[in-house]
């Protein structure tokens, strides 16, 4: 991949000393310089600037949506009106852009799911340069020294790569699918432990994989979104069933779990996510499910089942207590239908009969496993956990796939 430097009409982005840089870009009808791949020392940069903007990451954050929606009020409607959470997820995109900005083919990888998913957004091209000039001035009035003519030139270069990118992607994906599914609720059972089983039927034929994850927003908060993964491979009529845990602070999923009745109306996004079957080498699978992680796992095994039960599944359940091990009745009896599945339960913080111990412990007591593809879903400390276990012992990373801890947010909420 080989970055494509646009450039946009308007005023010019001016640095501490005063001088001009080019103003950031994404429009792809603007004029066009030479492409042109980041040099050693455009990265090098970048890199220094983000450094010396981490210590006043957050407040650098505060300043630019203040900007933003100052100078572009039309764009605020876009945002949820808590911006706590938003500004959060800015800097994780950006702290992930600039870990990739010497990795074309992972950055590209990275922008393009970034722009399919902003559809859901109502994001348009246009609001790319308007972006990234704030971006721009934000950074230049917090990374201090580090902020020079050559440093706002080379992020002024790769957030062009990056808004072409996406934009490229948005409108790939706009010839081939809706950027949004409006759904209705026709199932809700709560199942202990704050957390329901909720099941919802698309208005229009939903695409996706079993093990991917699905962004969802509810009437109650609208333009908040939170992903959550179908428990269930398609199935002919259409319905996703999801589990949702109602986590303390978690508007949409405490509206989910306690607010949404059957009838009620809500709008999913695209399903994303790389934690599918087909990634897998072997035929033998490991999978991991921790809490309401257990969901893409069913999902998984699901699939296999639909696909004839082609591959050997080893399944373990984990949870703090016996009381929390959730799912995993309904898991067994899957395992009396599937010769080629076999289920375990570990529970960490009481003593009980059977599997006792940490998730990544008692892999680690019943491995190794480097003949298997691994699928990780749960709380992030224990996907890393248990990555780190599995690696220690001849797993290949490659092998071992989970979603990521979080879908961050360049530009939009």
């Amino acid at each position: 991949m080989r970055f494509r430097i646009t450039r946009a009409s308007g005023a010019p982005a001016r640095t501490p000393s005063g001088d001009t840089a080019p103003s950031p870009a994404a429009s792809h009808d603007a004029p066009r310089a030479a492409e042109a791949p980041l040099s050693a020392r455009e990265t090098e940069l970048i890199r220094g600037s983000a450094a010396a903007v981490a210590p006043v990451a957050a407040d650098m954050t505060v300043y630019f949506y203040a900007i933003l929606f100052s100078r572009h009020p039309e764009v605020r409607s876009l945002f949820p009106p808590a911006m706590d959470a938003q500004r959060g997820r800015l800097l994780r995109a950006l702290l992930r852009i600039v870990d990739l900005v010497d990795d074309p083919g992972n950055l590209t990888r990275f922008c393009d799911r970034l722009g399919r998913d902003h559809r859901k957004f109502g994001t348009l091209a246009e609001h790319f340069p308007a972006v990234g000039a704030c971006l721009l001035d934000s950074l230049a009035r917090y990374a201090g020294p580090a902020w020079t003519a050559e440093t706002a030139a080379a992020w002024t270069k790769a957030y062009g790569a990056v808004a072409g990118l996406m934009i490229r992607a948005a409108e790939e994906d706009a010839a081939v699918r809706p950027a949004v599914w409006p759904a209705t609720v026709v199932r809700h059972v709560p199942r202990g432990h704050g957390i329901a089983e909720i099941t919802v039927r698309p208005d229009s034929p939903y695409p996706y994989a079993a093990g991917q994850y699905v962004s969802v927003e509810t009437p109650w908060w609208p333009r908040q979104w939170r992903s959550y993964s179908p428990a269930n491979a398609p199935r002919e009529d259409g319905t996703l069933t999801f589990h949702v845990r109602a986590v303390a602070g978690g508007s949409v999923s405490t509206a989910l779990v306690h607010r949404s009745r059957v009838g009620d109306r809500l709008t999913l996004g695209p399903a994303t996510g790389d934690m599918v079957l087909d990634t897998a080498v072997f035929e033998n699978l490991l999978c991991v499910a921790g809490g309401t992680g257990l969901a893409p796992v069913r999902a998984l095994v699901e699939e296999v089942a639909r696909r004839g039960g082609r591959h050997q599944v080893e399944l373990f359940l984990g949870a703090r207590t016996s009381a929390e091990l959730y799912g995993v009745d309904d898991m067994l009896r899957m395992a009396q239908r599937h010769h080629w599945l076999t289920i375990r339960g570990a529970v960490s913080d009481e003593y009980t009969p059977g599997l006792r111990g940490s998730l990544p412990e008692v892999l680690a007591e019943y491995g190794p496993w480097f003949e298997h593809d691994v699928y990780l879903s749960g709380p992030p400390r224990m996907i890393v956990s248990a990555r780190e276990t599995l690696t220690l012992h001849g797993t290949l990373p490659e092998r071992i796939h989970h979603d990521p801890f979080d879908v961050p947010v360049l530009s939009m909420p």
